[in-house]
């Protein structure tokens, strides 16, 4: 087994690096990696239903889709990532128990009440302290989780605070916990760093032939590869969605527009406003302008800067619309 313990804190590259060491290498594997603020949405999930854009937006959080399936998380440099990566025989790779066990190992010896329950969570009582996620390629299967030791529980909260009533969809939706920080656990303060060095040293005794890898620069290349052609695009992170329809009303002055749109790969294919205080070809107009566009608020914002909102009712603002698309 090689153990790599990741220096690099850029989420693009930590989640890249999953994918190319699951598919290039024939090595066992153990990673341990932590990532600068950041949500990470489940491979089979509608991005927008499952995030706080508006806030995500504001605290620049990248947002990033993995390879794996379950729900969304957030990731912070008081959250600890590990991963399995492992060879086996076709149905027998799925196994939660089999790659959380090592990690609550550790846990139990630190004098905490850790166990595997909930959606393959490791909780401590009703309080989810880690979140896990499986994906299977050919005879190798990647088994990670969060280990949430000293995160902002705020921001994690905020992060992924929702309104489950805007998105309709039959993407994968995410089951909302109580989470807590391994550290308020502890009997005995110790560090991030130090927690990590106990896992890795757990893994070297339980594996005796594991022996520490370092990624070369030829990897690296290959990760950042894949980072620029996949892990930090918008067709991956947003456009990967499954087809979803959205519905809105805001206000516009004293008046309610409607707002319908329905969107496939990311991209809008059909929309829908209602408002009796605009004339039919003037929504007509707003909705041909989005028609097409990417679901995103660059895309949306160059379209419907240029057919002259002001001049169809002055209350119109471009921000007045945005509001009603996300």
């Amino acid at each position: 087994m090689l153990l790599i313990q990741q220096t690099s804190t850029n989420p693009y590259f930590n989640i890249a690096s999953e994918e190319f060491l699951l598919r290039y290498f024939l090595d066992d594997i153990f990673i341990l990696y932590r990532n600068e603020p950041s949500i990470i949405v489940g491979k089979h999930q509608n991005t927008l239903s499952e995030i706080n854009l508006e806030y995500a937006t504001k605290n620049a959080l990248k947002v990033i889709r993995r390879l794996s399936g379950g729900g969304t998380v957030y990731h912070d440099l008081g959250n600890l990532n590990y991963t399995f990566i492992a060879n086996g025989k076709e149905g027998t790779l799925v196994d939660f128990k089999k790659f959380t066990q090592p990690i609550i190992n550790v846990l139990q010896n630190l004098g905490v009440d850790a166990k595997l329950g909930g959606k393959n969570d490791i909780r401590v009582g009703d309080k989810k302290i880690s979140g896990n996620a499986e994906h299977v390629y050919k005879n190798r299967v990647l088994h990670h989780g969060t280990l949430l030791f000293s995160s902002n529980l705020d921001e994690l909260n905020e992060s992924i605070k929702i309104n489950p009533n805007t998105y309709s969809d039959k993407a994968v939706k995410s089951i909302r916990s109580e989470v807590a920080n391994i550290s308020e656990f502890l009997k005995e303060t110790i560090t991030i760093t130090e927690f990590a060095d106990l896992i890795a040293n757990h893994i070297k005794q339980a594996f005796p032939s594991s022996k520490s890898y370092q990624l070369n620069i030829n990897d690296i290349k290959k990760i950042n590869d894949l980072v620029d052609t996949k892990y930090s695009t918008w067709d991956w992170n947003y456009g990967y969605s499954p087809t979803y329809t959205l519905k809105k009303e805001i206000l516009i002055g004293e008046n309610i527009l409607g707002i319908m749109i329905s969107v496939d790969k990311g991209i809008i294919r059909e929309v829908k406003l209602k408002g009796d205080f605009l004339k039919n070809e003037d929504l007509l107009k707003i909705e041909q302008s989005i028609t097409d566009c990417p679901h995103d608020i660059k895309a949306i914002t160059e379209k419907i800067s240029t057919i002259g909102l002001e001049n169809i009712n002055p209350n119109l603002t471009v921000d007045g619309i945005l509001r009603g698309l996300f």
